[in-house]
């Protein structure tokens, strides 16, 4: 059980909660130019990319996927046009949410203010926020924020904008790379680790490890 009564349960989005499906478009848009051992590789570095574009002043996130895809082209070789690479970021709204998620956010909803802090643009969130089957009292993106987790600059204000603490919430992200970890050096004493099988669970960072969304609302009791 986890002995805490948060003011907020904090949440990320894409990949914790919205299937990320950022390298699957990238495979079925590009899979015809390369084997299967080299597509791997284009999907691991895209990833990579994509982590690098968000580490300094904030661009919007249309900039980040293009920016990302152009720069995982020519480091294998595949001719990068842009309006391939923009097919990836017009694909993000229509994601839906993992199979466990509408259950897990109703009963959470049943009782707790429910908080979304993503790296999102403001014209796409809503669309997959909308298909999560649960309210949200607040959805806040790295464009409001002009800037993208990990930055602490993204939680800064979300908490800003909640007026509360780091120590007032529980936040809950499939990833530590873009949430636990800044989490952690934020103070931010209650995690919650959904994991989704793409990144390895870390327990240096003091976190709950759920394996879907049901789980973290019996571990509060509902």
């Amino acid at each position: 059980m986890i002995d805490f009564e948060p003011k907020y349960i904090t949440f990320d989005c894409y990949g914790t909660l919205t299937n990320f499906q950022m390298g699957q478009s990238a495979r079925e848009l590009y899979g015809d130019k390369l084997d299967p051992a080299k597509m791997d590789e284009f999907v691991e570095f895209f990833r990579g990319y994509r982590m690098d574009e968000i580490l300094g002043a904030w661009k919007p996130y249309r900039d980040v996927v293009v920016n990302s895809v152009r720069r995982t082209c020519e480091r294998t070789g595949v001719p990068f046009d842009e309006a391939t690479a923009l097919k990836i970021y017009e694909a993000v709204p229509g994601w839906g949410p993992h199979a466990d998620v509408p259950e897990g956010l109703s009963r959470l909803a049943s009782k707790y203010k429910l908080v979304i802090l993503s790296n999102a643009s403001d014209d796409q969130i809503h669309s997959n926020v909308g298909k999560l089957g649960a309210p949200f009292h607040k959805v806040y993106t790295a464009q409001q924020a002009q800037a993208y987790k990990p930055l602490q600059k993204a939680f800064e204000y979300m908490f800003s904008q909640l007026d509360c603490n780091p120590e007032d919430v529980l936040h809950v992200s499939s990833s530590f790379r873009y949430d636990l970890m800044t989490a952690y050096d934020m103070g931010i004493r209650h995690k919650a680790f959904v994991n989704r099988r793409h990144e390895p669970l870390n327990p240096y960072y003091g976190v709950n490890e759920v394996s879907g969304i049901p789980q973290l609302a019996s571990l509060l009791g509902l």
